[in-house]
């Protein structure tokens, strides 16, 4: 695989939560805020194909200028059985990066995944742990925090940051300890020593309600990296390349240093069938009852309603009643004894993995304007 890290990978942005067609601002430049890279496994997963053609998804193809897919892969019965994808040699002029594509927030869920094997590995003892032990959050808010209050966005932060304060999950909004202005910056930005030195320093925790929020996942990211110490690369090294098998470099990325601290977030880049392999390793752990499938039950069992009134059918994360452990649950429209794990990212990003009928749906998109409700409520619904 080539190094990817000399290029600089550009997606299409836009400047709300949920991407629109042509307000389109920049991702974030995967050199300049490159971190973690994790190498591909030489015994990955290979996967069998018994492809066929589906009407829906082909008409969203055929207008992907308008829709903004470019990737679509559905897994059932053991094998891919449709597999779609058009990912432009360039967008905006600026090279894709040996199929690399971003998460967005689905990688909130990718940092909860590696947080139930840092726990499996005994850097973290178990959910119920007091986040007391660090001194970076000192004096803030998230002193003394439970991590299952954190993975579950019950942090107490909504005055300071999410979906609650200012509709967008990356901002945060204060004063400048050191200026005294009123501040607005993104958190994935600007480093998580500056967050909780400059805006959260003396701030204080309010009531524990479901508050949709970058900070707050890379927060928990930044424990388990502190936690995990210097076994850090380790770690992920333990989770991707061993446990889950990628076939290709898996990266997530830093925020820019501040001083003697870099902060992790939770942007990962990754091949698309890599994304499935990821998916696949999730599915298979809850069904042979690993310490990572126990960690998914878990957080299942803890999930808690949303309590947002959000009921917008593009997405996973707007069409579901249920948030866990950095999971969407309980899909509308869809029987409640069902159980389907849903991953959301901006700009269309999705992953649904159904675990009663073991099926996996992965779609990457430059902009969400397909029609989600055909192409994965849909198809997702099927099956007992």
């Amino acid at each position: 695989m080539k190094k990817f890290l000399t290029i600089v990978f550009i997606l299409i942005f836009s400047t709300t939560v949920y991407a629109k067609k042509n307000k389109n601002t920049w991702d974030y430049p995967l050199l300049e805020y490159s971190g973690w890279v994790i190498k591909g496994s030489e015994h990955h997963y290979k996967f069998k194909s018994n492809l066929r053609q589906d009407k829906n998804v082909l008409k969203e193809f055929k207008n992907n200028k308008e829709t903004g897919i470019i990737s679509y892969l559905l897994f059932e019965d053991d094998k891919i059985v449709i597999d779609e994808s058009d990912i432009p040699t360039s967008v905006q002029g600026n090279k894709i990066i040996d199929g690399l594509l971003p998460s967005h927030s689905m990688g909130k869920s990718l940092v909860s995944y590696v947080t139930g094997h840092a726990i499996c590995e005994g850097y973290i003892d178990n959910i119920n742990v007091k986040l007391n032990d660090w001194p970076l959050i000192k004096n803030t808010l998230y002193e003394d925090s439970i991590l299952l209050d954190l993975l579950n966005m019950k942090a107490g932060d909504q005055k300071w940051v999410g979906d609650r304060i200012i509709g967008s999950d990356n901002r945060i909004q204060g004063f400048n300890n050191e200026t005294g202005a009123i501040a607005s910056n993104n958190v994935n930005v600007i480093g998580l020593k500056k967050v909780m030195n400059k805006y959260l320093k003396g701030s204080e925790k309010s009531k524990l309600i479901y508050n949709y929020s970058a900070l707050t996942t890379n927060i928990i990211m930044n424990y388990v990296k502190h936690k995990a110490g210097k076994d850090w690369d380790k770690l992920l090294h333990k989770v991707f390349n061993e446990h889950v098998g990628v076939k290709n470099n898996v990266q997530f990325q830093k925020s820019r240093k501040y001083e003697d601290f870099v902060s992790a977030r939770y942007s990962f880049y990754a091949n698309r069938y890599d994304y499935l392999r990821i998916a696949k390793t999730m599915m298979d752990d809850w069904h042979n009852d690993t310490c990572a499938g126990k960690y998914l039950k878990t957080i299942y069992e803890n999930r808690i309603k949303k309590k947002d009134n959000v009921k917008e059918v593009d997405s996973v994360g707007l069409y579901t009643k249920s948030y866990g452990g950095q999971f969407h649950f309980d899909i509308y429209g869809i029987k409640k004894k069902r159980k389907i794990i849903g991953l959301d990212g901006f700009a269309g990003q999705q992953i649904l993995i159904d675990l009663d009928n073991k099926r996996i749906i992965v779609v990457s998109s430059l902009y969400k304007n397909y029609n989600w409700k055909k192409i994965v409520h849909s198809v997702i619904k099927k099956g007992k």
